[in-house]
């Protein structure tokens, strides 16, 4: 069987999450794509067995305990094991607020169970299938916005999201030393600026999402940080 990938956040056609679950299907693993709406995840998974590669597709909100254990059960029967896990998933409810004084609480809730709480609940009910994989990865997908909190030049756009993110840097550097003599790696990821929102208006210097998909399978890859992936 090949090797399991599951990506949260792969609902969205123009989404990092499904560029960089086609990455990884393209390299011969089997991707799960888990996402809040399981008829548009499915449909991606769909597209890509259509190209003759391996994909299955699940809904997952990562909020909810629920949706947690029914995706473990279904790795664990598919598979057995979890080779890379890419915590992905992420919101950002609070685009147009430009303070940290103007931030709006519940949107703030709202982005750290995803990011944060959420990302550790999964890497928790996930243990077990990752520690059968012999060389399991998991890997956070951070953001610039969270370097907005320390640049001291004051202005933070997203202060929701920003915050989350920056509290998910340092959940990716506290769970890589917890986890550091079981040989799974854990790392963390900044894409940059991709276009991924359209409707937001994307820069034109926006990375693809094919592009910045590359640096998140690299760092599942090696910790070595080989070589740019074609």
């Amino acid at each position: 069987m090949n090797e399991t990938v599951l990506i949260t956040g792969a609902s969205r056609p123009q989404g990092l999450g499904f560029a960089v679950a086609r990455a990884f299907a393209t390299r011969g693993y089997h991707v799960v794509l888990a996402g809040r709406d399981a008829d548009r995840a499915g449909a991606l998974a769909g597209q890509l067995t259509g190209e003759g590669l391996s994909a299955d597709a699940i809904r997952l909100d990562v909020t909810l305990p629920a949706d947690v254990a029914a995706c473990v059960e279904f790795l664990r029967t598919r598979a057995g094991r979890l080779d890379v896990l890419v915590n992905n998933a992420s919101t950002m409810p609070d685009f147009t607020a430009l303070s940290l004084l103007d931030a709006d609480l519940a949107e703030a809730r709202a982005a750290y169970d995803v990011d944060v709480l959420g990302a550790l609940a999964l890497v928790q009910a996930c243990l077990p299938l990752l520690r059968a994989a012999p060389a399991a990865r998991i890997v956070n997908v951070s953001s610039a916005a969270a370097a907005q909190l320390t640049a001291g030049t004051g202005g933070v756009r997203a202060p929701g999201h920003s915050l989350a993110k920056y509290a998910l840097d340092a959940l990716t550097t506290a769970l890589a030393a917890e986890l550091r003599e079981s040989g799974i790696l854990v790392t963390g990821v900044d894409p940059g600026s991709v276009a991924t929102h359209p409707e937001r208006g994307d820069d034109a210097d926006d990375r693809s999402p094919a592009e910045a998909a590359l640096d998140v399978v690299r760092a599942a890859l090696s910790a070595a940080a080989p070589a740019p992936l074609a």
